[in-house]
């Protein structure tokens, strides 16, 4: 069912030992010329505490929150970090146990209650994780470090203190949003998440927080839902991680990979699961593209379709001449739902040798092109008359518009994710360049550079590091798509226990430019953000 891979990194599970945080910034020796123009704040989040007391998380994505800065100013930078203190924290230090079931972990009843306590603690209804590890993102003047439920934890950027935990379903009908909402250039925040309805109709709702206004009230208080879209199955919702969005159009992908409701509203309180537990294919319906009118909320009836793939990350989404033109991170076969999720258990032996890596999923960047209006077309014929795309669309006799993509980047088991863009002036318009980790076998090894209209590709990577998502920030003089640099934390847990540092590439060639190495090990990071002065 699983497969297990050796790879040739031999370090790489040092990447998930725990860590203290830093009373205070530290230092970091600077290797190059570093940019004088590059001032504020690189945030980034990611697990950093693995174990409380005897008890072991058991997946990558249960280890509590840790938030690291690195600064630069005047040509200095300094590196910093502190744990998130959400309930999930604070409850586990106090008591020294885990408390709340994260993806991965079940959390058991507490072993000092006697057996009547502990039986009730079971029916006590669903308790949800607040463990913000994934990524931070503003909301007006404010910070928040996320996860994917319905919990947001208010930080301050400056010292990484901890602020408070906000509900979202306060505000707004939302059982859970994904950590990779978009922010429009004027501070307005939309976002994609889970609904229970009336009679437990599901459905995926896009909130829209406005940006801080003269009043300076919070913009939490003033969110709202703007569209609806529907669930294919009722009871069975897809998995939603990101959504793609430009001036007129929200675009949602709704994949194969579901959450089975009934297993996860009685995983605690019956039969002692997590939430990957949770998870199942149906890889029968293939994929369904959803659009909606972003000002009007006006929901487009087409039935787009393709064949099954699983999803993280959307790249980019633009218009052109009546056409949606959807970028995406896609994995072959339901084998990567497995093999990601599990292989990604901390507990796992990855020393042992690779079994069945034939199974391995072949992961893509596909281009997908949705024609607008399909009325007055004729059944069987080609939809897509764009000069730059191969991607074909076709109405079919049922009255499905049936998707083949381009494909823009193909590796044999070597992935192109964590995906970013010159995102403040590309976002959801026509663009050239794409910034990704490579993953090799699952495992962080590389920096890649694509450029969308050519298929060209740049790599950076150096023996025995794995670099984290890289970010973009321009050239303030910048003339061209490609004017800036890319930061990434890379990590170097092998032999010797070489420094972690902050490197700084070139964006227009992936040459190194600087590094600022720091005298301390960094653990593995998801996402974050590039916070100006």
């Amino acid at each position: 069912k699983y497969f297990r891979v050796e790879h040739p990194c031999g370090g790489y599970k040092k990447l998930f030992e725990t860590v203290e945080e830093l009373s205070e910034p530290i230092p970091a020796q600077i290797i190059g010329a570093f940019p004088t123009w590059l001032k504020g704040s690189l945030l980034r989040c990611g697990p950093g505490l693995f174990e409380v007391g005897s008890e072991q998380f058991y997946h990558l994505f249960d280890g509590q929150a840790l938030l690291h800065k690195f600064d630069f100013k005047d040509g200095h930078v300094t590196y910093y970090r502190r744990f998130v203190k959400t309930d999930a924290y604070v409850r586990a230090m106090t008591e020294k146990r885990i408390v709340i079931t994260e993806f991965g972990t079940f959390a058991y009843p507490d072993p000092c209650k006697n057996i009547f306590s502990r039986f009730f603690s079971f029916f006590k209804g669903l308790e949800i994780t607040d463990n913000a590890l994934v990524n931070v993102y503003p909301v007006g003047e404010d910070f928040y470090a996320c996860t994917e439920t319905n919990f947001i934890t208010k930080v301050n950027p400056d010292n990484l203190e901890t602020i408070k935990k906000v509900d979202l379903c306060n505000y707004v009908s939302i059982n859970g949003v994904t950590a990779h909402p978009h922010i429009e250039n004027d501070g307005t925040v939309y976002n994609i998440g889970n609904c229970f309805g009336k009679n437990l109709c599901f459905a995926y709702n896009v909130i829209k927080i406005p940006p801080l206004h003269a009043d300076k009230q919070d913009p939490l208080t003033k969110t709202k839902t703007v569209v609806q879209f529907p669930c294919s199955e009722r009871f069975k919702p897809s998995y939603v991680h990101s959504f793609g969005m430009t001036e007129n159009y929200i675009v949602f992908v709704e994949q194969p990979v579901k959450i089975n409701l009934w297993k996860f509203l009685s995983a605690w309180s019956i039969w002692g699961a997590n939430y990957m537990d949770c998870f199942e294919a149906n890889e029968t319906m293939g994929v369904w593209y959803h659009i909606a009118n972003k000002k009007t909320g006006e929901y487009n009836s087409n039935k787009y379709r393709s064949a099954a793939f699983n999803l993280f990350h959307h790249i980019n989404t633009f218009e052109d001449d009546g056409f949606l033109i959807v970028d995406l991170c896609c994995w072959k076969g339901f084998e990567f739902v497995y093999n990601y999720l599990y292989l990604a258990n901390l507990r796992e032996n990855w020393e042992e040798v690779k079994e069945n890596a034939h199974k391995a999923p072949q992961p893509e960047v596909r281009r997908y092109v949705l024609p607008l209006d399909t009325t007055k077309v004729e059944p069987g014929k080609n939809l897509i008359y764009l000069s730059y795309t191969t991607a074909t669309a076709t109405l079919r006799v049922d009255g499905t518009v049936w998707l083949e993509p381009e494909v823009l980047f193909s590796g044999s088991r070597q992935a192109f994710e964590f995906p970013q863009i010159n995102y403040n002036k590309y976002s959801g318009k026509d663009y050239t360049y794409a910034y990704g980790l490579g993953l090799n076998h699952f495992v962080p090894d590389r920096i890649c550079k694509l450029n969308v209209k050519t298929k060209a590709t740049w790599v950076w990577q150096e023996p025995d590091t794995y670099p984290s998502e890289p970010i973009f920030v321009p050239d303030p003089d910048a003339l061209e798509e490609d004017d800036g640099v890319l930061l990434t934390v890379a990590i170097t847990p092998g032999k010797g226990q070489r420094p972690g540092f902050l490197l700084i590439l070139n964006a227009k060639d992936l040459s190194e430019i600087a590094r600022a190495e720091v005298e301390t090990i960094i653990p593995v990071t998801f996402h974050g953000m590039y916070k100006n002065p």
